[in-house]
């Protein structure tokens, strides 16, 4: 058997992008890359500590999360703008395994998501994802945004955990961008980076007021010091002096398992298909690369994750030009759980919780809303079905909801088709039936059409006339059924006839019902 080698080295960079971009690489684009790197860093520290406490952890798992998929998407991705680290959505979707069984729940279920996603894209069922709707996933996003915000009021009061949305206007208000004036430059720079800097002053507050005495904020506390070990993902675990074996670990976890990967995939593809710029995407490598971050993150301790809206909307609008850009990002978050884990058990909780509601604000897509509900009604009451469904019977049952309700509507059109009905001559002064249906028709509407056809000819008496020019297949049953349609109008004395076939419903109808007549295909049918 011999082997294309052209066609394994095409194969080989596909799945490892590096080796195509790499060779092409010109050092004028590693200033880019590292401004870029270390924006998105900036952004990506404070997010990760703030997801980890959302998701329950310790808020150093956050950081594990982040530095860990920002090197290894370098290796796989196939974006130069993408970045892959902990979101909110994750981490809500982890919290109540987190918070009743323990952190190691969290990262197992990384490490099983992770090769979940993985031979789902190998096997290319990243098609599958193309039956949940847009507003089933506005639905959901949006009762993501709101139980996450509202988990943070006790933070943000001092009662005693998501940033996932980047300020749009960023882009629209500051046109100059990296090309404008110095003042432009400085606001530019100066917005991305506003997660860090309220943090930061955040906790310089708060350690002023400590350090003299008076606590007044509560604070996030100690987290663990230095980095994490590398070795596999927790098999058992022992929480509050129970031990859990693998089997029961994997029953606890249960729907999560499978709803996480759905999810996860899907923030993930949204975004890489927003920030495609009209290149094409490669979807099975996007699956590949989001489930290699997951399975060797969890080597590390990280939680689950998938892809950023903020830090990839930040990556991009700093000017990065490579996926080399994470390095810089993954060596800063790397920096800062290695030597700055002192320092982080100052920052307030109502700075944290103040950082996620104003993300939350920004994951509400109010123009969705209005598009959705002037584009077609039917379609906004399943958005509102699916987010209610997630603020009032958790995440996962309200996407479940959601996806079985668009498949119900999809389901019942496909059975329901519609169908154009004339009572009409031809050239011969005959009177016929001429029924066009409008759109495809396949086995979930044969009976249904069948049943029409004979109540519409059982009424006139007249022949009938199938006129397929709107369509391009038909599958055997719907054959199957025209062929019984035939025999029971025979019974009646009136025929039916197909006219304007395509080649391919034509085959499948000579082979299926070769005693159907197609003789009138040339002739004239005018309006009786």
């Amino acid at each position: 058997m011999l082997i294309d080698k052209n066609a394994c080295q095409g194969y080989f960079k596909r799945r490892l992008p590096i080796f195509a971009w790499l060779p092409k690489y010109k050092l004028t684009w590693l200033v880019q890359d590292a401004l870029a790197g270390l924006t998105v860093g900036l952004t990506a520290i404070p997010q990760g500590i703030a997801y980890a406490i959302v998701a329950g952890l310790s808020p150093e798992y956050g950081l594990y999360a982040a530095f860990m998929a920002s090197f290894v998407y370098i290796i796989f991705g196939s974006r130069e703008n993408i970045t892959i680290g902990p979101t909110a959505i994750m981490a809500t979707m982890v919290q109540s395994l987190v918070l009743n069984y323990g952190p190691d729940m969290a990262i197992l279920l990384a490490f099983l998501k992770g090769c979940i996603i993985m031979v789902s894209g190998l096997l290319h069922l990243g098609f599958l994802l193309d039956f949940i709707s847009l507003p089933v996933i506005t639905g959901f996003t949006s009762a993501a945004a709101i139980s996450i915000a509202s988990s943070q009021f006790k933070s943000l009061f001092g009662i005693p955990g998501r940033t996932e949305g980047f300020l749009d206007s960023i882009e629209q208000n500051l046109p100059g961008k990296r090309n404008g004036t110095w003042l432009q430059k400085s606001l530019w720079g100066l917005t991305l980076a506003r997660n860090a800097i309220v943090v930061v002053t955040g906790t310089v507050i708060a350690y002023i007021f400590y350090y003299n005495g008076n606590e007044i904020f509560k604070l996030t506390g100690s987290m663990g010091k230095g980095l994490p070990p590398f070795r596999p993902p927790p098999f058992s675990t022992t929480f509050k002096s129970k031990t859990y074996d693998f089997v029961e670990m994997i029953k606890i976890m249960g729907s999560t398992i499978i709803s996480i990967s759905i999810v996860s995939t899907i923030e993930h593809m949204a975004i890489a298909k927003a920030f495609a710029k009209g290149k094409s995407l490669d979807a099975t490598q996007e699956m590949f690369a989001l489930g290699i971050c997951n399975i060797l993150g969890s080597f590390v301790s990280s939680m689950p994750v998938t892809g950023s809206f903020t830090r990839t909307a930040v990556n991009h609008a700093s000017g990065v030009r490579t996926p080399f850009g994470g390095l810089f990002t993954g060596c800063l978050v790397l920096l800062a759980a290695g030597f700055l884990t002192s320092t982080f058990r100052y920052i307030p909780k109502a700075t944290l919780a103040g950082v996620i509601l104003c993300a939350m604000y920004y994951m509400l897509d109010f123009h969705t809303y209005l598009l959705i509900w002037r584009a077609r009604k039917i379609d906004f009451a399943v958005m509102i079905l699916t987010f209610l469904s997630c603020i009032f019977l958790g995440l996962e049952l309200g996407i479940a909801i959601g996806i079985v309700c668009n498949l119900t509507i999809l389901l019942y059109f496909s059975a329901r088709p519609s169908v154009k009905t004339n009572i009409e001559q031809n050239d011969d002064h005959r009177i016929m039936i001429h029924i066009i249906p409008e759109e495809a028709v396949a086995f979930p509407a044969a009976e249904h059409l069948r049943a029409n056809i004979m109540k519409l000819s059982e009424e006139s008496h007249c022949n009938v006339v199938l006129d397929f020019k709107n369509l391009k297949r038909i599958d055997v049953t719907v054959a199957k059924n025209i062929k019984l349609l035939a025999n029971d109008l025979s019974l009646r004395g009136q025929e039916i006839i197909y006219v304007n076939c395509c080649k391919n419903v034509e085959d499948i109808l000579k082979t299926v019902a070769p005693e159907l007549r197609n003789e009138f295909r040339e002739i004239t049918i005018t309006n009786g």
